[in-house]
Parts: C-alpha cells; sequence; structure tokens
C-alpha cells in the first residue's frame, strides 16, 4: 500500500515524519483535521460504507470524508503504515438530553508515541484538533476547546469539551469487524442521527465551514459567525467543491425529516 500512502500524505498536505514520535502524530492529525470532512454524504447517495482498507480509495483517491467509522480506520492504516502503533477502541457517544447511545456507537483510535498513549479522533465533528493524553485527567487545552478526560469505570472514560460530555471510550482494543452490527444499524435505522440529516463539516485554521441538508451554509471564522442559504441544486453542488473539494455527479438525497439535531459539529 505504498503508493496510496504517499497519496494520503499528498492529499492531506503532511510531511512524512522522520520518527513515529508525538510530533509527527501531532502534525498529522491536525493536517487530517483541516484537510478530511466528517460528512455523511455517502449514507444518502446509496454508497458502500467500507472500514476495511477499501475505505482508502474514497478517502484518497475520491477527496472525500466520512464519519468515524471510515475516517479513523483510514487514519490508522496510514499512521500503522508510518510505524505508529495504533489500536481501535469502541465507544459510545453522550446524546441529547443526557442519554448514552450503545456500545460501539463510536469508533476511535489509540496511538503509542514517546512512551505514551494518546486518543486520536479525526471523525467525531467536535474532536480536538491534536491527540489527548490517555493518562491525563488535567485539562488538555486544544484550538477547539479544553477538553478532559474524566473515570467512569476501570478503563473506560468519558471525554468532556467545556466541561460537557461527548462520548465515552473503553481502553480495550477490538477490531473493525466488531462494528459491523452498529454500522448496519446506522445506515438502517430511522432512529440513526446519520440518517436523520445530511451534513458535511470541516474544521479551518480559525473555524468551521458546514453544509447542511443541501440548503445552509454555516461558518465560523474566529469570533465571527455566518449563514447564507443555497437557493439551487447547482449552488450546492459548488458548495461541496468549493469548501471540501468534494466533487458530485448529483446531489444526496434530502432526509424526510429534515436537518439532524443528534449530530453537532459546532
Amino acid at each position: 500500500m505504498d503508493g496510496i500512502m504517499e497519496d494520503y500524505l499528498r492529499r492531506i498536505g503532511a510531511t512524512r515524519p522522520e520518527r513515529a514520535d508525538l510530533e509527527g502524530l501531532r502534525h498529522l492529525m491536525e493536517r487530517h483535521i483541516l484537510t478530511v470532512p466528517f460528512e455523511n454524504l455517502g449514507y444518502h447517495l446509496g454508497e458502500e460504507i467500507f472500514m476495511d482498507e477499501r475505505v482508502l480509495e474514497k478517502i484518497v483517491r475520491d477527496h472525500r470524508g466520512g464519519g468515524c467509522f471510515e475516517v479513523n480506520p483510514a487514519l490508522s492504516f496510514l499512521l500503522a503504515s508510518l510505524g505508529y502503533e495504533v489500536d481501535i477502541l469502541p465507544g459510545w457517544v453522550h446524546r441529547p438530553g443526557g442519554v448514552l447511545g450503545p456500545f460501539l456507537g463510536h469508533l476511535a483510535l489509540r496511538v503509542r508515541a514517546d512512551g505514551e498513549d494518546w486518543l486520536v479522533d479525526v471523525g467525531f465533528g467536535r474532536n480536538s484538533r491534536f491527540p489527548l493524553n490517555l493518562a491525563s485527567r488535567e485539562v488538555q487545552h486544544d484550538p477547539h476547546g479544553d477538553y478532559q478526560l474524566h473515570d467512569v469505570s476501570d478503563g473506560v472514560v468519558d471525554i468532556h469539551l467545556g466541561g460537557k460530555p461527548l462520548y465515552r471510550v473503553a481502553d480495550r482494543p477490538v477490531t473493525v469487524a466488531d462494528f459491523a452490527p452498529a454500522l448496519w444499524w446506522y445506515r438502517t435505522s430511522p432512529d440513526s442521527s446519520f440518517l436523520q440529516g445530511l451534513f458535511c463539516s470541516m474544521r479551518t485554521p480559525d473555524g468551521l465551514v458546514t453544509v447542511k441538508g443541501n440548503k445552509q451554509v454555516s461558518m465560523v471564522a474566529g469570533e465571527e459567525r455566518s449563514k447564507f442559504t443555497l437557493d439551487s441544486g447547482a449552488e450546492a453542488l459548488e458548495a461541496y467543491k468549493k469548501y471540501f473539494g468534494i466533487s458530485l455527479d448529483r446531489l444526496p438525497d434530502e432526509p424526510a425529516g429534515g436537518v439532524t439535531a443528534g449530530v453537532r459539529t459546532d
């Protein structure tokens, strides 16, 4: 897979690290966050969702993004090819109203660097820009906010942003195959947040850009926030191309339920 990994580095505008260390990991994660969108377009285009090496074709060659079941495995393949020790961690998502979602509802990475374990997650929407130290219970400052890990039970932690829980992970490695039932649920259940709304979102150096429901673009740049409406399908297709580099032959189907409240990116 050497060829596609070189293409991957070019795709995210990253420099190959000289060593599999924390400095290199921070660089790779930041470049990924700023170039690969968190999106569910494939769920509404009738596309196959792959968690194995086939996902690389979508992320690298098709210049797309995806949810946690796609972009985190893709990054794990890149990191492993560069000499990092990477494990897949299972998680739960904290839903609105204080409801904890099902086990295996989220997929994150544990990466070993500089003698410590780091939480790497590029597929949540409100994840950190840089790795979080899995051993620390102090506030970890990040360009995206203040994160803190809280112990729930032995080997299980909640990840908080600004004092509010985002998701929970178990520090007990699994394989991507273990997520197959959860992926089926996300793709088929009326309760799936990935089916209730349409979104494509990506961090910028000082903010965030999001297209929701083929109809609205919202942008954050520092303290400035703006929104504008997309008045036609042609404008929506142009927005995907302009802001994310995504070229689509047709618009994703819009869910009957409208824009989701279950997936937040801001």
